[in-house]
């Protein structure tokens, strides 16, 4: 399980704002075998965590200096194919091929049912242009367009300006809503993308007073970073236990906060993505060691996006 909050700003007019700002958790069992963040590739050029040891290769949030960027989140079901692929290498896999995002995701929808539930974020961020996708194997049958501004499933269509097709991301439907191009914020957790579950929202609403807020980058990655420690629950949830049958109140209660904890089970990992107007990239990892709670590592990256 993991929880996902993203700006995305292609053009920033201001020379102190981000084209990317993203904050991730990931939630895992405490004793799993894992990697921390570092550069790998043929060049070194890729860097992604959570590579866990005996299944090198896969990820679940990575980004290359050429200007790719995949996040992962799992779909909360109960029943799990034991026999389904690694959804681990859909990130990796990403890093590693030659395809533009939204050509990726189009690849890993024709494949979409030899995984278990997942969601799948994948971004390229170039000189002329930036391009955000998304695909969720439980929801729309092709990947969308996430461009900055667009409305979210409760915009009204004004009956005029570029109107365009777009997945609703709550109902899970096809409709047409109007195309804002203003900034976008986003959130991602276990559901599909935007989906209206209580932790989403109050996670949302933290990264958004935020991210409005003019800030060095250091004083940025904190706040960012003390967003993601919120351990605050948000029960009851009916959308979020409906979609969890099979799994314990105790459980569900859990998940239910930003920053999960349960015994032997929990938010292991806080990454903090800032890229800004001139490509220069911020990755920040704060991470859970000896399956101790009170005890953890930070380590950042800093590095410019290749044109």
């Amino acid at each position: 399980m993991c929880i996902i909050f993203l700006k995305f700003d292609p053009r920033p007019a201001s020379k102190n704002a981000y084209r990317l700002i993203l904050a991730a958790n990931r939630d895992e069992v405490y004793s799993r075998p894992s990697k921390a963040a570092d550069f790998w590739g043929s060049n070194n050029d890729i860097l992604s965590l959570d590579m866990e040891e005996g299944k090198e290769g896969g990820s679940w949030l990575g980004i290359s200096k050429q200007g790719k960027l995949a996040a992962l989140t799992n779909y909360l079901e109960a029943r799990q194919n034991p026999d389904a692929q690694g959804r681990g290498f859909l990130v990796s896999n990403y890093l590693t091929d030659n395809l533009d995002s939204f050509a990726y995701l189009r690849k890993v929808s024709s494949e979409a049912h030899l995984y278990n539930g997942f969601n799948l974020l994948a971004a390229d961020f170039r000189p002329n242009e930036d391009t955000l996708c998304y695909y969720g194997n439980k929801g729309s049958s092709e990947p969308i367009h996430l461009k900055a501004g667009l409305c979210s499933a409760q915009c009204l269509d004004t009956g005029g300006l570029h109107k365009a097709p777009l997945f609703d991301l709550a109902a899970a439907v096809h409709t047409t809503f109007t195309q804002v191009l203003t900034p976008g914020i986003y959130g991602l957790s276990n559901s599909l993308l935007e989906t209206p579950w209580r932790k989403l929202q109050h996670g949302k609403q933290l990264f958004s007073s935020v991210v409005s807020r003019t800030l060095p980058s250091d004083g940025l990655v904190q706040e960012l970073l003390h967003i993601l420690k919120n351990e605050e629950l948000n029960t009851p949830d009916p959308a979020q236990e409906n979609q969890g049958v099979g799994y314990s109140k105790a459980m569900l209660q859990a998940l239910s906060a930003v920053c999960v904890r349960s015994p032997g089970y929990g938010t292991r990992t806080n990454t903090v993505i800032l890229i800004d107007r001139e490509g220069n990239v911020s990755f920040t990892e704060r991470t859970m060691l000896n399956c101790d709670i009170t005890q953890w590592s930070t380590n950042s990256f800093h590095f410019k996006l290749q044109e």
